[in-house]
């Protein structure tokens, strides 16, 4: 690890469900910051912010706020990203970005903790964050493809409210408590029209492609599979938007190669970093979100084979979409920087 012991952090998008995160498990994961620097925009600029009991004063976000910052965890939305990283890498540090704007660039690595860290060593000063759906499906995929080498993933998606933002999760608590509270804000925010949450769901995350009639997000996890895993998956997903606060669940269908040994690849899943199994149906035990919210790990359960296909099986994935989806995927690459002396 680098001589240096200390580094100073920006996390841009302060406020937000994602960076109040990012600043709390920096802390609780012991990462060698000298300094925390919050940042956000001229309207929460002078706020403080209370996590874990700590109080942090936000800065309004400026072309100067990067000078001597080391590192720089982004997660104010794309337009933000654009706007503000390329000024962040000409100050010198190193932006680890949690939105979509950089991902599919061919420069840029595109990491999944436990999947692809190595790829940290090729940074140009950006790394990206996978999208919240697809971290928690390529965590599990890597360890089938590589003993089966998979050909086709057919998943659906049951994504928490809190994936598309603060206003979304109060707008489910108000409409669980008077459902005759007008919905504003979701399927997305931008669109035309808009559908109640609570004691509901929504088959569109972001907007359509009329071409393809597939949604941003299922776009995501198409391309984003394709360069983390490989190119030659064919990844079919409906992203579905349910009434949970926290935690996205993916419902997987794994088509292979080869034939699957079913108990192998349970212990091949069992050895993956932050993956924990619960799958005891004699006792009913299989992965939940409500029981996976503020934990930093993926729970995969059912997992089984196809009844009348040998080369594929089924799974049901479960994770913390704030935490293992966003914040502490970000911070492990963080860990992985300093690790290879990078920062």
């Amino acid at each position: 690890m680098s001589v240096k012991k200390k580094y100073k952090v920006a996390v841009v998008g302060s406020t937000g469900l994602v960076g109040r995160e990012i600043i709390r498990w920096l802390n609780k994961l012991s990462f060698p910051f000298e300094t925390i620097i919050p940042l956000a925009s001229k309207r929460s600029a002078n706020k403080v912010i209370m996590i874990d009991g700590k109080d942090y004063l936000v800065k309004e976000l400026k072309e100067d706020s990067f000078e001597g910052v080391d590192i720089a965890l982004f997660s104010a939305g794309s337009a933000v990203s654009r706007e503000y990283v390329p000024i962040a890498k000409k100050s010198g540090c190193i932006v680890i970005d949690n939105t979509s704007y950089f991902r599919q660039n061919d420069d840029v690595p595109l990491i999944a903790y436990g999947v692809n860290d190595e790829e940290v060593k090729n940074h140009k000063g950006i790394i990206a964050n996978p999208n919240c759906s697809t971290i928690q499906m390529v965590v599990a995929l890597k360890p089938i493809h590589d003993e089966y080498k998979i050909k086709k993933v057919v998943v659906s998606t049951y994504q928490s409210v809190s994936g598309a933002g603060i206003l979304a999760l109060d707008e489910l608590n108000n409409q669980a408590h008077d459902l005759n509270t007008p919905p504003k804000v979701l399927p997305y925010a931008a669109g035309k029209k808009f559908y109640p949450i609570a004691y509901n769901l929504l088959p569109q995350i972001d907007n359509f492609n009329n071409e393809t009639l597939y949604t941003l997000e299922e776009h995501k996890m198409i391309n984003e599979t394709h360069k983390i895993l490989s190119p030659s998956i064919e990844v079919i997903p409906t992203c579905v938007r349910v009434p949970v606060k926290r935690g996205h669940s993916e419902s997987l269908y794994i088509e292979c190669e080869k034939e699957i040994d079913i108990d192998k690849a349970r212990q091949l899943l069992s050895k993956m970093p932050n993956v924990i199994i619960q799958d005891d149906l004699n006792e009913q035990k299989y992965p939940q979100p409500i029981e996976c919210e503020d934990q930093d790990y993926i729970y995969i359960g059912r997992i089984r084979p196809a009844l009348n296909n040998k080369k594929a099986l089924c799974m049901w994935v479960v994770a913390d979409n704030l935490l293992v989806g966003a914040a502490t995927n970000a911070i492990k690459i963080a860990f992985r920087l300093l690790e290879y002396d990078l920062v």
